[in-house]
């Protein structure tokens, strides 16, 4: 048994800094990460070791991202215990990580320095022209994007820039690159994380905000609380500040920043600048999105970019007009593009080559990720965990499949942001045709601290709404672990092959890649709400008490009396005769 005992009771805060002023990555001793499989985490234990120092970490599973992690050299431990720490100079912690976990208890009883994951990308930071990128949606993919592009770059300084990115960049021969790389340019790239508060560590060159809707209202408490920490971090900019304004929360931001702030401020908007109100003299970036580019398989845009913006020979020719056609789709990614581009503008680089460069950017990993295509179904997987962006997806997948049916696989992500939003998910979710949710993701959350808040809150959500397209969305509320032994299969062939599943919302596996189809016996027109349990429990249409068992005892799974389902393999009549067809699941 270790000889660490426990003699303290460990505070954790997330918001103080921990480093001198002076300090940089080279005065950093062995460094030892708990946590070390997280997104976050394991970008910053790679970039440390890359930059030379000796790293080791802990989790409590084996994971893809540890065993990449090993493979680099890592020393990583599965498992935590206080023995782990015992020679480490510096102990780094995520806000996942609990005060009682035995290794940061071993650390306190060490005087070990336990810092928060933010202070180590803080100290990546110094030295470098740094780029943070903060905001409700967007983060990942607008982080990417100015990576993609100034990798492309030949501007000197520019090249092989350091980024941290909570994800992986899919690159254009299917492969993925790393969201953690120290670089050898002059610009390090990365999101800044404002769930915590910690993001106010940081004293970026360029500081953007992709937009400031309310979000972790667990931590802050308020709307107002929460866009305050904005203003906080937009003041820290050193040269200039990058805000998009299309949503009524990063305004509100930009009215509270002091003018000295505003007039080193770009925004940029899909909205004509006259009707936003007053922009107190801030640059005005306007994105001019095609009315219909639907199914083109490219999201074409045109950024118009102000004579103030652009290189030296374009200067006094006025406004710069820019047209570009991405890969990935949705007018919030021609958002996230434009934001790219302007800070590559910024940093030197020539506008046309930025947005030609943003056109070969294939997407960030779980961002409209294909994951693959099975019986005419193709299967997109995405992070989204927001209203907002659960709508956002959707209505970019709507985009690019327009006569597709679009099926939902959601697992919410924490249970406060459940409970905060369970009806603009409810809202957001009603974009799609078919829509299973999941059990929650806690990530630093338990169950028990919410107890009221499960799955079926979004649906009683939707059971409640009155827009009727909403009201009567189809909604199955599944058990995670019963998904992963079931296999969703679509209706019949004809109506695969045009249709479109998405999975959204947060995983601990990093998602699923097989294809599902209608979980029951949905049909346009028959919109239902339904429960789909592990256990076989079945499935009965909301209001409904015409509800008849299966005639060959297999299952429990009911009609509604219009439509039926398939029991294993073996298709039978429905009892009542009320039915002509039978669909749905297929248990594996």
């Amino acid at each position: 048994m270790s000889d660490i005992m426990r003699t303290r009771t460990v505070t954790l805060d997330p918001t103080a800094a921990a480093f001198p002023e002076g300090w940089r990555v080279s005065d950093l001793g062995p460094t030892h990460f708990i946590g070390i499989g997280g997104a976050g985490m394991s970008v910053l234990a790679e970039m440390l070791s890359q930059s030379g120092v000796h790293v080791s970490g802990s989790d409590r599973q084996a994971s893809e991202k540890t065993a990449r992690l090993e493979d680099a050299g890592i020393s990583v431990h599965i498992g935590q215990d206080p023995e782990n720490v015992r020679d480490a100079a510096v102990v780094v912690y995520s806000s996942a990580v609990k005060p009682d976990n035995p290794e940061i208890l071993a650390a306190a009883d060490l005087s070990v320095p336990i810092v928060h994951r933010s202070d180590i990308l803080d100290l990546l930071m110094r030295g470098k022209r740094s780029v943070t990128i903060a905001g409700a949606h967007g983060k990942t993919t607008t982080s990417s994007l100015i990576a993609h592009i100034l990798r492309s770059s030949r501007t000197p300084g520019l090249a092989d820039p350091g980024y941290a990115i909570g994800g992986t960049i899919q690159g254009p021969d299917g492969t993925t690159l790393d969201g953690g790389h120290a670089g050898t340019g002059d610009v390090l790239v990365a999101e800044a994380d404002e769930s915590d508060g910690s993001f106010l560590k940081y004293h970026p060159s360029i500081a953007v905000i992709t937009n400031a809707e309310a979000d972790h209202l667990d931590h802050y408490g308020t709307a107002e609380a929460y866009h305050q920490a904005f203003v906080s971090y937009a003041g820290h900019a050193v040269d200039r500040l990058v805000i998009g304004v299309d949503d009524e929360g990063a305004r509100e931001v930009l009215e509270k920043l002091d003018q000295a702030t505003v007039e080193r401020t770009v925004v940029y908007t899909t909205a004509n600048a006259d009707g936003l109100g007053d922009l107190r003299g801030a640059s005005v970036v306007r994105i001019e999105s095609e009315t219909e580019s639907t199914g083109s398989g490219r999201e074409r845009f045109t950024v118009v970019l102000p004579e103030g913006l652009v290189t030296a020979e374009d200067r006094d020719r006025g406004d710069i007009r820019i047209p570009v056609a991405l890969s990935i789709p949705g007018v919030h990614n021609a958002r996230n593009a434009t934001a790219a581009i302007i800070v590559a503008t910024l940093l030197g680089m020539d506008p046309r080559a930025a947005a030609a460069a943003a056109e070969t950017f294939l997407g960030a990993s779980r961002r409209f990720q294909r994951r693959g295509e099975e019986k005419g179904v193709q299967v997109f997987d995405d992070y989204a965990h927001h209203p907002t962006e659960v709508a956002a997806l959707l209505h970019a997948a709507r985009r690019r499949f327009p006569d597709s049916r679009i099926r939902v696989l959601f697992q919410p992500h924490l249970f406060s942001r459940t409970r905060f939003f369970a009806s603009d998910f409810a809202r957001a979710l009603s974009l799609a045709d078919d829509v299973i949710v999941t059990g929650i993701f806690p990530a630093r959350e338990r169950q028990e601290d919410y107890p009221d808040v499960t799955a079926d809150t979004i649906v009683a959500a939707a059971r409640g709404m009155k827009n009727p397209g909403a009201a009567d969305q189809d909604v199955v509320v599944a058990d995670a672990t019963a998904l992963d032994s079931t296999t969703l299969d679509a209706t019949d062939q004809e109506s695969a092959s045009s249709d479109r599943s998405a999975r959204g919302g947060r995983s601990a596996r990093g998602g699923r890649s097989a294809a599902w189809g209608t979980p029951c016996a949905w049909r346009p027109g028959e919109r239902r709400f339904g429960r789909m349990d592990s256990g076989r429990r079945g499935y009965a249409p909301r209001g409904s008490d015409d509800g008849h068992a299966c005639p060959q005892g297999r299952c429990d799974l009911h009609c509604g009396g219009r439509r039926h389902h398939r029991y294993g393999s073996g298709d039978h009549p429905c009892p009542s005769g009320a039915s002509r067809d039978m669909r749905g699941v297929t248990y594996a």
